[in-house]
């Protein structure tokens, strides 16, 4: 843990992570606090689902925007940006205590979604910038930044289960618009007056298309589609085996085991990723997913399904965190923001096909059906990343 001690002791950093923390937390409650709140005023889980919906969608489309508004204008951009995701989450909780239709929740909750500010962006893409000083600790910062976002989906539902429980859902989008705020003033604070990728001019690249001019970026959005589709497949798949064992209690457990194995092994590869090529690394991680997840299908029992799913999870925040390295490699001169965006899109979207798929699988089928599935899907992503490699090889020209 030295290695990450060392990042942190790094001057003005580790306010910078809180408040990166901090301000990303609505990623874990926000969803889920708008399910609960739909589903208690309209007593509908169709309408909830259609809700959160909408919130993850607009937070797909919109990040790529966000991004390049941010290249473009500065970090200062962010600020708006918040109060506007704030005030959505605001007027869904309004809307829903005037009982308005769906339509009208489902359009707040997709606005909502679309201005929430890309800090997870921002940081990613400073890190080379805070840390230029000390560059052999730029690869631990981007382990350490996978893993945040896994304590972020692990506290931030546990947060709004609290607060659910103890006062109501409608209190825990006030918790969510409270944290967005405060982590976003925090961060405009720590990065006041520091260094970080700065606007050129050259903003018109290939008609818009901004950092996607990239072949390189190209690469990594087209492989992160396949691996969202996975990791959303076994989002399904181990709930289904848990129904399948007659204990729902028992998602919640596998669930938390997978996280853990990303968590565990993003800590493991931020100590030992500079004595590797991050290319190399990249790809062998890339080729692991689909092995790890494969053996899944064979569990027999709770307790080979909680061994196998730790051993699956180990490749997600290693991959996740070798890609980040990647991006920045591949970044066009003012577009640092934009493209961390994209690769992140593309995983949340695949996130949402993989969910949808792997539910009619297990539908029409097993949940097995659902861990093949997302073997396959895995494995193409890996192969799109072997044979676009010379993309990524170099940096491309700004």
């Amino acid at each position: 843990m030295s290695l990450y001690a060392r990042i942190l002791r790094t001057p003005g950093v580790a306010v910078i992570v809180l408040a990166t923390l901090l301000g990303r937390m609505p990623i874990g409650i926000s969803g889920l606090a708008i399910l609960l709140y739909v589903r208690e005023v309209t007593g509908s889980f169709a309408a909830a689902g259609v809700s959160t919906g909408a919130l993850a969608l607009g937070g797909a489309l919109g990040a790529p925007l966000q991004g390049r508004l941010v290249d473009r204008r500065g970090v200062t951009m962010l600020l708006p940006l918040a109060a506007v995701h704030a005030a959505g989450l605001l007027a869904v909780w309004a809307a829903g205590a005037a009982d308005a239709p769906l339509a009208v929740l489902a359009a707040l909750s997709l606005l909502t979604g679309a201005a929430i500010p890309p800090l997870t962006s921002v940081l990613r893409s400073r890190w080379p910038y805070l840390l230029a000083d000390r560059p052999e600790l730029v690869a631990g910062a981007f382990a350490l930044d996978s893993v945040l976002i896994e304590v972020i989906f692990v506290v931030g539902p546990l947060m709004t289960t609290v607060v659910v429980a103890t006062v109501g859902p409608q209190y825990a989008l006030i918790a969510s618009a409270g944290c967005v705020v405060a982590g976003t003033l925090l961060l405009l604070r720590g990065l006041a007056g520091r260094a970080g990728p700065e606007p050129t001019g050259e903003q018109r690249r290939a008609f818009g298309l901004g950092a996607l001019a990239d072949p390189g970026l190209r690469t990594l959005v087209f492989a992160s589609l396949p691996v969202g589709f996975a990791l959303g497949s076994i989002e399904v798949a181990l709930p289904a085996f848990s129904e399948s064992e007659g204990s729902k209690a028992l998602a919640g457990v596998l669930l938390a085991v997978w996280s853990g194995g990303s968590g565990l092994a993003g800590l493991a590869w931020g100590v030992g990723a500079a004595r590797f090529s991050v290319l190399d690394a990249h790809l062998r991680f890339a080729w692991l997913l689909p092995l790890a997840i494969a053996p899944l299908a064979l569990a027999s029992s709770p307790l080979t399904m909680g061994v196998l799913a730790l051993v699956a999870g180990l490749p997600i925040a290693p991959l996740i965190a070798s890609r980040n390295q990647l991006v920045e490699r591949v970044t066009p001169v003012g577009t640092a923001t934009e493209a961390y965006t994209w690769p992140l899109t593309a995983l949340v979207g695949g996130v949402s096909l993989g969910a949808a798929a792997a539910g009619a699988l297990v539908e029409a089928s097993s949940w097995t059906a659902a861990v093949l599935a997302a073997t396959g899907v895995a494995a193409v992503g890996a192969a799109v990343v072997v044979t676009r490699r010379g993309t990524l090889m170099q940096p491309q020209a700004a």
